[in-house]
């Protein structure tokens, strides 16, 4: 397998929107421009950078486009992605949190999976899940079934990975709970633009910042009920279900924000005394970003939280999900100073840069262990040959 001309494809879940999941793959495509992009269904024009990407959808997207959800698909998207050709392929690199990882690729090809996660609703998650979408009773039977039939395959789906990448050390434990595979743990990326903003020791800190998609496990109504009961300045920068639920609770001293571009995350980011980070993320690339501006994290003490805030040093942890563990967190961060080129040096080691240098490795590695296991298996057969036909 000649590494100049490899034959590469990258894989997505699906593409609704430019979130976390999304980064890695614009990274990808970043590294390999060229190497056409597989996906269940994509939201063309709301995908950032990967509106310029070579995708190829499935049959699934005429109904998406009717639908305008892809959550109801669901039960068609595993077959979907098994009928993918990657005949012509010898790199299958995929991006899941769901049902990436669950193509086919040739029995020549190497596929290495960058895991956000097993499947959470499938796993971690059911109850939650079932709560959050609203699933009346009558259809929670079918749906649990469903989800019983979903863990099976992806169970089986994993076997077809030879090189699983974590993206955290929670998922990393994770993967081995679920699938008992081992990984190599790779952050997620933080975009250039983040270093590039000078630090102005000047910016008056004078809020408090929340940010992310507006969906009830983040836990964004433990800030608005925390920052309603201290007066507590605080701004969300997000959309999302719970949007409206959010806006209702807020008080004087909240500002919802809805919808912030990314060139204003910088400014908004700098400005702010710290981020509150108060949901249990796998990994989640926002106390990176933050911290790439120089702002401290008070962050909830569990999950990928673990592997990317220095406690003391570039944020503060509080241990429970409650108004006043996240309170008590908030008293002793008033009496603490944070240098904040440390911070930013701190998060330097998730840069971009070093995320495609580690992603490049990996690859070429897996690619040189696959052609030694060709070459192994080449001079097998050709002993057992010899020994069947000694005189030829």
């Amino acid at each position: 397998m000649n590494k100049q001309h490899l034959r590469l494809a990258l894989i997505a879940d699906w593409l609704p929107t430019f979130g976390g999941a999304e980064h890695v793959i614009a990274e990808f495509h970043c590294l390999w421009p060229e190497a056409p992009l597989f996906t269940t269904i994509a939201n063309h024009g709301h995908i950032g950078p990967l509106d310029r990407a070579n995708i190829h959808t499935s049959r699934l997207q005429y109904a998406y486009n009717l639908l305008h959800t892809h959550r109801l698909l669901l039960p068609w998207m595993p077959q979907t992605m098994e009928n993918i050709d990657l005949r012509h392929f010898d790199v299958v690199l995929s991006s899941s949190h769901a049902i990436g990882k669950g193509v086919i690729p040739p029995p020549t090809a190497v596929h290495i999976c960058y895991c956000h996660t097993p499947m959470r609703y499938a796993w971690e998650m059911e109850a939650q899940y079932l709560q959050d979408f609203h699933i009346p009773k009558i259809l929670k039977g079918t749906v649990q079934k469903h989800l019983r039939r979903l863990r099976r395959w992806d169970l089986t789906s994993a076997q077809r990975v030879d090189h699983f990448i974590a993206n955290s050390s929670t998922v990393q434990q994770r993967i081995e709970r679920t699938y008992g595979r081992k990984s190599t743990v790779v952050h997620p990326p933080v975009s250039q633009r983040f270093f590039d903003t000078p630090l102005h020791s000047s910016v008056r800190k004078e809020y408090f910042l929340a940010l992310g998609r507006l969906v009830p496990y983040k836990r964004f109504d433990l800030l608005v009920e925390t920052a309603n009961m201290l007066s507590l300045p605080l701004k969300v920068a997000g959309s999302g279900q719970d949007a409206q639920r959010l806006q209702r609770m807020a008080g004087p001293s909240v500002e919802m924000l809805g919808y912030v571009p990314d060139e204003d995350l910088p400014a908004l980011y700098q400005g702010a005394k710290a981020l509150l980070f108060p949901q249990l993320e796998d990994a989640g690339v926002t106390p990176l970003e933050a911290q790439a501006c120089g702002t401290p994290v008070i962050a909830l003490g569990k999950g990928g939280a673990l592997d990317t805030v220095v406690n003391g040093k570039t944020g503060l942890f509080f241990e429970e999900q409650t108004v006043a563990s996240l309170q008590s967190a908030l008293r002793k961060f008033e009496g603490m100073q944070f240098d904040v080129k440390a911070i930013r040096s701190h998060a330097k080691a998730f840069s971009s840069d070093r995320f495609r240098s580690k992603i490049v490795s990996i690859v070429d590695e897996a690619v040189e262990a696959q052609e030694k296991r060709k070459r192994v298996g080449f001079f097998s057969n050709e002993f057992a040959v010899s020994q069947a036909f000694p005189n030829g």
